[in-house]
């Protein structure tokens, strides 16, 4: 029986199927509309480096045939063949989408799914309707993706361009010449038959079919299918730019605005430098006048022009919102504040917000009492408490969180005194965290109190919270944070540090404040944070001082 996957889902294609050789369907409709399904072989940096694997319907098959074009058949809309292990080591993933040709948006588009058969059996299957997009006119509904082995994702995020913005977004460009020709598929397309229509069993691939049961034989995939009339003209011709300009790795959605995802602790995040971006906080350098342009502009990372990364318009003292355009009406002047798409459990919808989808994933979240801000469908909130063992230890070592369970079928909001919320991903790592700077986390997640081991400090131990396994940890901050690589010589201030790798060692030494919490019976006796470890361990600095 085929695994249901929802969005989000992601799995080993060899936990799916042992096989390599499979067939990929893409079915999608709607009243009126008209579909290109295309496939994006991407590299390393998730980049179309070479447009020779960008498969669509001018160019039905990579060079070593390792994705083809297959055409409509047993029920989908499109479909494709993919061969796993003939994929070249420069391509890292491929990434299934589909697009309106003409007017129209996703909502309009009716039940819908993504699946893959492997020898005559369907494995995955997910299903999508348009009532999870709005005004979108491109989805991206799949991935394989290589990370030591291939997987394969669930992913359904919508992206408001069409083709050609898909398509620079993956860092390729539209050619002048307007000259599409169809061409039908190869002959070296496989030879075996597609299932019967009147059954529509699972296709196969890595064996010959066998003989059809209907009285009328099934075509064969080599046999070159007829080229439907297109509605209207097909888009241009697509090229690979000499020199693709770098884009960011997750999509580039033009509306509604929404703030770039937190880089990955480890990474330092593209801050600009201090004093650089117009519109800082209270006590820097006044800002120069931002640049005119009215809402309907998409400024660079979804920011509106004059203000730093991550702040959100009507939050920093003194700004005032720049008045639409004459004529633009309400929904213009509203437009940037609009909920960020859905397409992941996890949606910051500015720096100081963050949603959880909690239908996503099919476990619970844990979160700070009181951060819920907003939800919305079924949800059922309950005090998670630590028990009596727990108590203890978190009044003890001033790691004590007062948590409430989140759970059923729906969005929350959380988000606490407008403080910065990164989301941090755990894939089987562990990372350390106070749990002053703990919003929330997937109930999948193992955290416990660890000690600090130091010498000549009350009670000779600091304390934190680590978390481990597979899940999220939302991470709160004063202001926007600093990631920094752990060397011989880093030292951090107790009130400014966040977090750190758990492989880091720790070390104490008298110059710096503790945190009054930090352990029992605080005598004010000074002391600092001095960080060890491989490269690759790191620290998270918040720019905050008591």
């Amino acid at each position: 029986m085929a695994r249901e996957f929802q969005r989000g889902h992601k799995a080993k294609v060899s936990d799916l199927t042992a096989g390599t050789d499979l067939y990929v369907g893409v079915q999608i409709a709607g009243p009126g509309l008209t579909f290109d399904i295309s496939c994006f072989g991407l590299d390393a940096n998730e980049q179309l480096s070479d447009d020779r694997y960008f498969v669509f319907f001018n160019q039905p098959k990579s060079p070593e045939e390792s994705i083809q074009l297959l055409g409509a058949q047993a029920g989908d809309t499109e479909s494709f063949r993919v061969t796993l292990d003939r994929v070249p080591a420069s391509i890292h993933k491929l990434s299934f989408t589909a697009t309106i040709d003409g007017a129209g948006q996703m909502s309009q588009i009716g039940p819908g799914h993504i699946r893959i058969v492997a020898g005559g059996e369907e494995v995955v299957r997910y299903a999508f309707t348009g009532a999870e997009f709005t005004t979108e006119r491109a989805v991206m509904l799949g991935d394989f993706y290589l990370k030591d082995v291939w997987r394969f994702a669930a992913v359904g995020q919508g992206f408001d361009g069409g083709l050609d913005a898909l398509l620079k977004n993956f860092g390729g460009e539209v050619a002048e010449e307007e000259q599409p020709q169809q061409q039908a598929p190869a002959a070296g397309a496989p030879g075996f038959a597609p299932p019967p229509q009147a059954a529509a069993p699972a296709p196969s691939f890595g064996a010959p079919a066998p003989a059809p049961q209907a009285p009328a034989p099934a075509p064969s995939f080599g046999a070159p299918a007829p080229a439907p009339a297109p509605a209207a003209p097909h888009p241009p011709q697509y090229q690979q730019p000499a020199a693709p300009a770098p884009v960011h790795a997750a999509p580039t959605m033009a509306a509604p605005l929404a703030p770039p995802a937190p880089a990955p602790y480890g990474q330092p995040p593209q801050q600009p430098s201090y004093g650089q971006v117009p519109g800082q906080y209270p006590g820097q350098v006044p800002p120069p006048a931002p640049a005119p342009g009215g809402y309907g502009q998409q400024p660079s990372y979804g920011q509106v022009p004059g203000q730093m990364p991550g702040q959100v318009p009507g939050q920093q003292p003194g700004y005032a919102p720049q008045a639409a355009a004459p004529g633009a009406g309400l929904a213009a002047a509203l437009q940037p504040y609009k909920e960020a798409p859905t397409g992941s459990r996890w949606t910051p919808q500015n720096q100081q917000l963050m949603r959880v989808d909690l239908s996503m994933g099919g476990q619970a979240v844990l979160a700070r009492q009181g951060s819920m801000v907003l939800y919305q469908g079924k949800v059922d909130f309950s005090y998670k408490g630590a028990g009596f063992a727990g108590r203890i230890v978190g009044n003890a070592t001033g790691q004590e969180m007062q948590l409430m369970r989140c759970t059923g079928r729906g969005q929350v909001f959380l988000a606490e005194n407008g403080a910065h919320l990164h989301a941090i991903e755990l894939q089987g790592d562990a990372i350390c965290v106070s749990a002053e700077n703990v919003l929330a986390f997937d109930e999948s997640l193992q955290h416990e109190v660890r000690r600090i081991e130091g010498h000549g400090i009350p009670g000779g131990a600091l304390f934190t919270m680590q978390f481990q396994g597979t899940g999220t940890v939302i991470v709160k901050t004063h202001g926007v944070p600093v990631v920094l690589p752990v060397t011989p010589t880093t030292f951090a201030d107790s009130n400014a540090i966040v977090a750190w790798s758990a492989a880091s060692q720790v070390i104490l030494s008298s110059q710096v404040r503790l945190r009054r919490n930090a352990y029992p019976g605080h005598s004010g006796e000074t002391v600092n944070l001095q960080f060890r470890g491989a490269p690759g361990n790191f620290i998270v600095v918040q720019p905050y001082e008591v």
